[in-house]
């Protein structure tokens, strides 16, 4: 997605990544690709400053787009690298869901609404953020609840597994 200036429309990059808060879901900022002379830099927004969101990115100005080590209240959250996108996804009993290839967020609050699952080239159920228990760096651990089975019926939990002694 191409990030432009409101008012000039000016290109000033593409959207690369987002800077997801793991622990409250909430859309800190993005970064921005920044084409260079050889290669390109990444540059970071927050979401402060962003105007609108459709077909492009609209920020407030260009001189808002600088080096996330210069947000001392987000770089901690960034060095943490507890991501969201690219992340396995395993219930709490430890089987795999799949890969999160995908969010879907409220442009408006900016806040992760769902995550999209895949596993090889099938997508898998959409999750919705009040499934996620936690985001480590290794995973995105969810609820067993969470998942069905191929046939749609509720995957029991580990405990509902046990058999019931008399």
């Amino acid at each position: 997605m191409t990030v432009s200036e409101d008012g000039t429309e000016e290109d000033l990059g593409k959207l690369s990544q987002l800077l997801i808060n793991p622990d409250t879901g909430k859309i800190e900022g993005c970064f921005v690709a920044v084409p260079g002379f050889l290669h390109s830099h990444h540059l970071f927004i927050s979401v402060m400053d962003i105007v609108r969101f459709s077909t492009r990115l609209y920020v407030r100005h260009s001189e808002v787009l600088f080096p996330i080590e210069e947000h001392i209240r987000l770089l901690p959250l960034y060095l943490e690298r507890r991501t969201l996108i690219k992340q396995p996804i395993r219930t709490e009993t430890g089987k795999f869901v799949g890969w999160c290839q995908d969010i879907q967020f409220d442009t408006r609050h900016f806040m992760v609404e769902w995550i999209f699952p895949r596993r090889f080239f099938r997508w898998g159920t959409p999750l919705p953020l009040s499934s996620i228990i936690e985001v480590r760096k290794d995973a995105i651990i969810i609820r067993d609840t969470s998942i069905k089975d191929s046939e749609g019926k509720r995957v029991p939990t580990l405990l509902e597994q046990l058999p019931i002694k008399a």
